[in-house]
């Protein structure tokens, strides 16, 4: 299965690694895919300017839900 397109919009003062995280899910390991499907983008600076739509390409779904790594601050 095939999860789908998603296009998302930067707020104000978003970096592009901050916006795929927050509104996505998405780590670092995927800025090249995205600024590959988004020609122009990374020529925008390390700060969006507000209401850019950044277009999140199509990915294969594992089916497999993502987890966190697990942070303990005591052990």
């Amino acid at each position: 299965m095939m999860a789908a397109q998603q296009r998302l919009v930067a707020r104000s003062g978003d970096k592009l690694d901050q916006l795929l995280w927050r509104d996505a899910g998405l780590g670092p390991g995927e800025i090249s895919r995205v600024c590959d499907a988004n020609p122009g983008l990374a020529d925008l600076g390390p700060i969006l300017p507000l209401g850019t739509v950044v277009t999140v390409p199509a990915t294969a779904d594992t089916g497999a839900p993502r987890a966190l790594p697990l942070i303990q601050l005591w052990d």
